[in-house]
Formats: C-alpha cells, sequence, structure tokens
C-alpha cells in the first residue's frame, strides 16, 4: 500500500486521498453486514493491499492491536469477504480480500438469510401446528375457528414467501442469479 516509488509527492497524496475516501466509505456501508467501522476500514485498507497480509501488517497499518485485527479479520472470513491464503516460505497466517465484490454479496446473502429463514419457518411452523390443535380441541367455537382461519392463512402466505426466499438464495448459491442479473463487465480502456 505505501509503494509510491515513481510519484511525486502531490501524487502519491492525492492516490493516499482518494484511497482513504473510499476505505471511509466502505467502513461506513459495513453496518450492512453487521460489521463494526473498525472491521469495515480493515476490509477497505485490504482492498488496496496487491500482496496477501499478516495479521501483524495489519495491525502495522491500522495502528491496532494484533487481538483486534485477528476479530476483524475472522468476522471477514465467516463472510467470505476475505479468505487465508498459503505462500511458499511464510509460516504466519496470510489473508486477502475476495477480489469478486458480486460473489462476497452473493455469499453474504445466502449466509444471512439461510440463518433468517429457518429460523422464521420453523416458528410459523411450530405457531400453526399450535394453532391447529387448539381449534381441533374446540371445533364448535365459531370465534376461535374465524381467528384462527384468519391467522392460519397469514402463517400460511408468511411460509410461502420464506420458500420463495429460500429458491432466490438457490439462484445465489448456483450462481443463476448472475445469468437473471448479469455483472457489470468492465469498461474497454480509452487509453
Amino acid at each position: 500500500m505505501n509503494n509510491w516509488v515513481g510519484m511525486t509527492e502531490e501524487q502519491a497524496g492525492i492516490v493516499q486521498k482518494a484511497r482513504k475516501r473510499v476505505i471511509e466509505s466502505i467502513g461506513k456501508n459495513m453496518d450492512l453486514y453487521g460489521v463494526t467501522l473498525s472491521t469495515g476500514h480493515l476490509y477497505g485498507m485490504m482492498f488496496f493491499e496487491d500482496k496477501p497480509m499478516t495479521l501483524d501488517e495489519m495491525g502495522e497499518e491500522m495502528g491496532m492491536s494484533k487481538t483486534s485485527m485477528s476479530t476483524g479479520v475472522r468476522t471477514l472470513t465467516d463472510l467470505k469477504m476475505v479468505h487465508k491464503v498459503w505462500e511458499k516460505g511464510t509460516r504466519k497466517d496470510l489473508y486477502e480480500v475476495e477480489p469478486d465484490w458480486y460473489q462476497t454479496f452473493a455469499d453474504f446473502f445466502v449466509i444471512k438469510w439461510q440463518k433468517s429463514i429457518e429460523m422464521n419457518v420453523q416458528a410459523l411452523r411450530k405457531s400453526a401446528a399450535e394453532l391447529k390443535r387448539l381449534v381441533e380441541n374446540d371445533p364448535d367455537n365459531e370465534a376461535l375457528q374465524n381467528i384462527v382461519a384468519t391467522d392460519t392463512r397469514k402463517l400460511e402466505e408468511a411460509i410461502r414467501y420464506y420458500l420463495w426466499l429460500g429458491r432466490l438464495i438457490d439462484t445465489f448459491e448456483s450462481g443463476e442469479i448472475f445469468k437473471l442479473v448479469p455483472k457489470e463487465e468492465p469498461q474497454a480502456d480509452s487509453h
């Protein structure tokens, strides 16, 4: 990140300012991923690195402890935004940013929404089963039957939504989403 050979001080300053702006923006937007500002800044800093980094290098660059770097990297690794790489002759763990932001988003979407679907469908089905037992035990209670019928329709609609969301997640996992919504292609250099 500090390889400024061949640039004037002014040019290096402009590059650093541009990078800092992007790193700040990434840090601020990482709350969408449930990531702290400092971990977002770590991701932004790693984004501009041209080589894998150790926790020590990250800590030095960020001015933070190795423990903080470890926590941040673990979070980013769990979200599949950063991955560990192997390099011959290096004994320390090395990490680099997943370069494909489309895949990063797809992985994040899958990780977060699968948990949500499982939790919500379980709650909906449990509630539907309880309501079914309730009306079976009092079949002549018209008020109860009406309320449970209305609630059951709502629960069934919610379950259909989560099943649809599961199919949407499948398109992210299989890569089909990129056929439906193609990735932006890189622009040809105009130089």
